[in-house]
Formats: C-alpha cells, structure tokens, sequence
C-alpha cells in the first residue's frame, strides 16, 4: 500500500476496493474469507473438464447466481464480471468455477444439464466499476428515506436492506412482514423519489440475520450468513430429544426465532435414544423403588434415586443394566437394592491444561545466614559450634547423650554453669565446648580443667 491509496473492505460483497488518488483508478480484489456465503473449491486439483464455462457470481451479502461465459475472454476466480440481468446489466464476482459449481447447483435444486443460464458478458472495465461504486454509495441513504416513506405511508413492514444492480438502473428493496402488505402505491412513491426501477423482495427473519451478518452465541460467524442458502423449519423437538432446557433466551437466535443449530445433531440423537430403554415408571428393588431422574442419551447412562421429587443421591446404570431390570420386574423378580449396584466405569476426559501450577518454575527462597551475627572471635566457641552441628546432621537421637552429660555438670560445678552464664554468645556454644572437654565461655582460654570434673562427677 501507498501513501496514494485508500483501501476500503467491502464486507457486503466480499471484495477490497482500492482507491489511487494519483491515477484516479479503482480496483476491486476477491476476498474469499469473507462471512456471507464463503466458498471453497475442494475440487480444484480435480478437475476433469466439466462446466468449464459455467461460473458461480456473488452480488450483495448472500444473493448469487449461475452464469455462462458468453465471451471470448479467459474468465477465472475473483475476476470482476459484467452479467445479464433481468433489465440492464449487473456486475459481481467470481467465487467458484470448475466442477465444484454443478455440485452447487444440484444442491440448491438445479440441474446443469437442463437449466437456462444468462450470461457473462465481459470482464467488468475501470468505467463498469466507477459506475457501480457510485451505485453502492446511494444504497445506505436509499434505504433511510424508504424507511421513513414506508412510516408515513402507514404501512406494517420493515425495509431491511437496499441492493442497486451494478449499472444503477434498478434497486432490489428487502422487507420484512407479518403478512401480506399492498405496497403497489409504495412502488409509484419509490419511483418518484429514487427515479430507478423499483423490485421489492420478501424475506424472514432467517434471512435478514443473514444479510446483516454477525457472531453467534457460540463465537463464530452466523451460519444463516455463512454458508446456510435454505432454511429448514425448526420445532422444540428438536430441544426435547436431546434433552435441553425449553428456555426461549438460550434456544433464540439473533433473528428471534429458534437456532439452526438445534437441527445438526437431531438424526444422532435419535439413534442414541433408540438404545436406551422408555421407562414410564419405577424400578422395583427390594428395598424400594427407584425412579428415574435423568438420562445422558450419548453416553446411555441412566441415572436413578429413591426419592421421586429429588436429585441428591442419584445412581447410575447403563442402559444395558435398565433393559435387564425392566425384565426381572416383568418376571416379578427384583434385585436386591440399586445401593449395590456399581456405578459405570467411564473414562472422564483428560487433560494436561491447569494441572501444573504457573509458579512451579519458581526458584525457592532461600534462607540467609546471619553468620556475622554473634560470631566469636575465640577458638573455643567456633569449635563448640562446629560440634553441635555434626549431631544435629546426624540422626536425633545421637544429640541426646550431650544433653544428659551437660545435666551433672550443671548440677555438680556451680562456678562452670555461672560462667556458661555470662557467655555472650549463650548456651549452645557452651553446650557444643562440653562435648569436646574444652571451654564453654567462649574466650578460648576455656574451663579445660574444669571438663574432666564434670565427667568425673558425672561416672
């Protein structure tokens, strides 16, 4: 991109449009990751030849049609193309060629053999395209004055969306009603107002959700814009069969109406429910009758409880174990209790995520020494300390004998307890010198004579 380009996403068509201020040219370039209607041509490496001049066209959000290639030009993907239209001529992008296109077709209920196609006319010129952008940009003023037209005129309806065709001649007008709407005098004002061809078009609820686009409560794109072209009628069945809750807010979709994509798992959930057993009463045990309080249909696990109106102790049987149980009830026998029946091995899902806590990385702190703290200048004591620590590395019990040797010194030499005393440095060191028979007081000079006293006093 140049300082001379302005570049605008056109997210309603699909296309980049760039803007060269110097030149004054507009270029159009094929986005095919946009949100309405994307497609991909998984049959591109096979291609066999087939409706090779057949070519898939996409005009505003989700309106597309099948065309042939009447010219003389080599027409490919993302190429911009002047089409027939019904009045005039309109301009769209190439989104699918090759053999992909008749499956698309046979798809949406049209066969490539005997369907009647209009043309594609010519790659769209710099002219073609000036002349559309000039058509796109009335389209959001259009259809606010339609609005207001429509409200004065008394007229229940909503005007949704306004497509010009691309040579400007004709604009399609997307409403939305309850029921039927005489819109005949609408149409003269319109034409009045606008002086274009007016075509007004119907649509649902589905649709419009399609033609605005958005994110779905699941965090992707709606599937009403993104690939989904007939909509099916949906019903709470479809709720009830694979046991969600009836609430209208979570089942709702954007349009107000019941989600698409309650209809994607119907068909497995019904062959799941043809394994589990229909049990319209209680299981008698011997001890009691269990009812049934709630079924997990895709891991066909029953789950069971003694009390009728709750869910505190519930127990879980497989939908094999239930079949056998209704059979020995049907027999008049009955199992000895629910209670002694163990509950289904199933494997829970496992994961490696959070199991590890975010500080294991984490270097410990460690404890400093306060070595210069009361450190003794005499020999005595840095020996006495030196001994203590060699029992204390050891096993606990070797620290004991110390303890029992100082005890008879302290009560048999009253002169060398006060001197251990008046250590500085405390009884520790005093304690470690008696343990090598040298000075407990610190100074280095030591009670040395007063040791074999203590031991003596001691045996």
């Amino acid at each position: 991109m140049t300082t001379n380009e302005s570049i605008q996403y056109d997210c309603f068509r699909g296309c980049v449009v760039t803007h060269e201020e110097g030149t004054g040219e507009t270029r159009c370039t094929y986005r095919a990751g946009c949100c309405k209607l994307g497609d991909y041509n998984w049959l591109k490496d096979a291609d066999d030849g087939t409706y090779r001049n057949l070519f898939e066209v996409r005009f505003k959000n989700t309106r597309k049609g099948f065309y042939i290639n009447d010219s003389s030009q080599n027409v490919r993907l993302g190429d911009l193309v002047v089409v027939e239209a019904t009045t005039g001529q309109d301009l769209g992008i190439v989104t699918l060629e090759g053999p992909i296109v008749g499956r698309q077709m046979r798809s949406r209920g049209i066969d490539p053999e005997t369907a009647q196609f209009k043309k594609i006319y010519r790659k769209a010129r710099q002219s073609d395209i000036e002349k559309w952008q000039e058509a796109i940009a009335r389209e959001q003023d259009t259809m606010i004055k339609a609005r207001r037209i429509a409200a004065e005129m008394g007229l229940e309806m909503k005007i949704g969306d306004v497509e010009f065709q691309g040579d400007g001649s004709k604009a399609i007008f997307y409403y939305i009603a309850d029921g039927r709407v005489d819109f005949r005098q609408l149409i003269k004002v319109f034409a009045e107002e606008f002086r274009i061809r007016i075509e007004m078009k119907q649509i649902g609820a589905r649709q419009e959700a399609g033609l605005i686009g958005g994110l779905g409560i699941c965090g992707r794109e709606l599937c009403c814009a993104n690939y989904i072209s007939s909509f099916q009628s949906i019903s709470t069945a479809a709720a009830r069969c694979q046991d969600l809750s009836l609430n209208p807010q979570k089942l709702a979709g954007q349009c107000g109406k019941l989600k698409c994509c309650l209809n994607y798992e119907v068909a497995t959930y019904l062959d799941a429910q043809s394994h589990i057993p229909k049990v319209s009463g209680p299981l008698e045990f011997e001890d009691g009758l269990a009812w049934l309080r709630k079924t997990d249909i895709l891991r066909e696990v029953m789950y069971f409880s003694y009390d009728k109106t709750s869910d505190a102790d519930l127990y879980a049987l497989d939908a094999a174990e239930v079949w056998d149980i209704l059979e020995m009830n049907r027999n008049g026998e009955k199992p000895e209790s629910l209670r002694t029946e163990p509950e289904p091995n199933i494997p829970e899902f496992v994961t490696a995520v959070g199991d590890d806590s975010i500080s294991r990385f984490d270097a410990p702190k460690r404890k400093r020494s306060r070595g210069g703290k009361g450190r003794s200048k005499g020999r005595g004591a840095k020996e006495g300390a030196q001994a203590q620590a060699a029992p204390a590395a050891q096993n606990g019990k070797e620290a004991r004998p110390a303890q029992k040797e100082a005890r008879p010194a302290q009560n048999g030499d009253k002169a060398q307890a006060s001197g251990e005393q008046r250590n500085g440095n405390g009884r520790n060191r005093g304690r470690g010198g008696r343990n090598r028979g040298r000075g407990g007081n610190g100074n280095g000079n030591g009670n040395g004579g007063q040791k074999p006293q203590a031991n003596k006093s001691s045996e």
